[in-house]
């Protein structure tokens, strides 16, 4: 057995209706909280006492994250909280690490600055998620967006991990059946990419099978019926196995191809790895010599897992890539920036220019 590390939240609190506990854990880390959310902030500041709201629209860039850096100085906040989808838990946890730091953000984020170690611990973190997908409350990075760059980079780190993650599915009941589906098949690619990537190992394989059998038996039952709460809840956890997982194995071509897509389109993560989960998974299983842990899956999907992929991406009614502006002519240009890409790298094959292509055009 090869070496492997295992990290992941200092403290996870799962359940329906633990959200009420958050004001006593924030009163734990002091007096001043500031609150990072979505573009409906409301919804969120009248439950749970606060000093400042910083609200981004959606996912966050390097300027939504030098504001929330400058308020969060400004208020001396003691904890950041981010309540919301992957992109509010992604800022909230990048501004409470840039707001201990001495340097500014290029210093350390990855592909766009110079990728240094955080020289200084960050904030106290809580991660609350809403969405069932990115699994960000469990993971030691943030995904940033640079429009100067046209690229997303990571700003990553061991302390990043959130001090608290709370999860509570009930948060999920009005979450629109779109974003269920996308955010529910982020969960269940992160699931599958970290169970046969390159860097998988025995305790990430075991969330990974857990996850993908809970989304398996609950992922169309939460996008038909948003208040089913068995179904919330089983999506929830199989997000937060799924964040686990991929900060201690990693991913693989569908989040190869969704770091430069968000980067160079205004498309939703989530909504961008629905459309390639099949495309991807079919490259993967027909190039893959050692078929075990496929063989696997097959089984946990109905016997075919290529099928059960293509047929789940159209009931749940996850547009193709050319609804997201992407042109014909853009396909080569995505590839080449695909195959650079950290997640391409534990993918479980080495697909050709050519297979990433035509991956491409599957989903488009």
């Amino acid at each position: 057995m090869n070496r492997f590390e295992f990290a992941t939240a200092q403290r996870i609190i799962f359940g329906r209706g633990v959200f009420r506990e958050l004001p006593d854990l924030c009163r734990s880390f002091g007096k001043r909280t500031l609150l990072v959310t979505g573009s409906r902030p409301q919804q969120w500041a009248d439950r749970f006492p606060h000093v400042g709201i910083h609200s981004i629209s959606g996912e966050p860039t390097v300027q939504d994250i030098e504001s929330g850096v400058a308020l969060a100085k400004e208020l001396r906040a003691d904890v950041i909280v981010a309540i919301g989808g992957g992109s509010a838990v992604d800022a909230g946890k990048a501004i409470s690490a840039m707001s201990t730091q001495p340097a500014d953000l290029l210093r350390y984020i990855e592909v766009i600055g110079e990728g240094k170690p955080l020289d200084a611990s960050p904030l106290p973190f809580i991660a609350v998620p809403t969405t069932a997908g990115t699994g960000a409350e469990a993971t030691r990075n943030a995904v940033i967006a640079s429009s100067a760059h046209r690229v997303k980079a990571s700003l990553r780190h061991i302390s990043m991990l959130p001090r608290i993650a709370l999860i509570d599915p009930e948060l999920a009941v009005d979450v629109p059946p779109s974003v269920t589906a996308a955010s529910g098949m982020d969960a269940l690619t992160q699931c599958l990419e970290a169970f046969v990537c390159s860097r998988a190992q025995p305790m990430t394989d075991a969330l990974c099978l857990d996850g993908i059998q809970r989304a398996v038996r609950s992922l169309e039952r939460a996008f038909e019926n948003g208040h089913d709460i068995d179904a919330r809840e089983d999506m929830a956890l199989c997000a937060l196995n799924s964040g686990i997982a991929l900060a201690n194995a990693g991913l693989g071509a569908v989040h190869g191809f969704a770091a430069p897509i968000g980067g160079m389109f205004h498309a939703p993560h989530g909504a961008v790895c629905a459309a390639l989960l099949a495309p991807v998974w079919e490259a993967n299983s027909r190039r893959v010599q050692d078929r075990a842990k496929f063989t696997q899956v097959d089984t946990l999907l109905g016997g075919d897992a290529i099928s059960y992929l293509h047929h789940l991406t159209s009931r749940l009614q996850i547009p193709k890539l050319s609804q997201w502006g992407i042109q014909e002519s853009d396909l080569e240009e995505i590839a080449l920036k695909a195959a650079a890409a950290s997640s391409m790298k534990a993918n479980p094959v080495s697909l050709t220019h050519e297979e990433l292509v035509m991956i491409l055009r599957m989903a488009f």
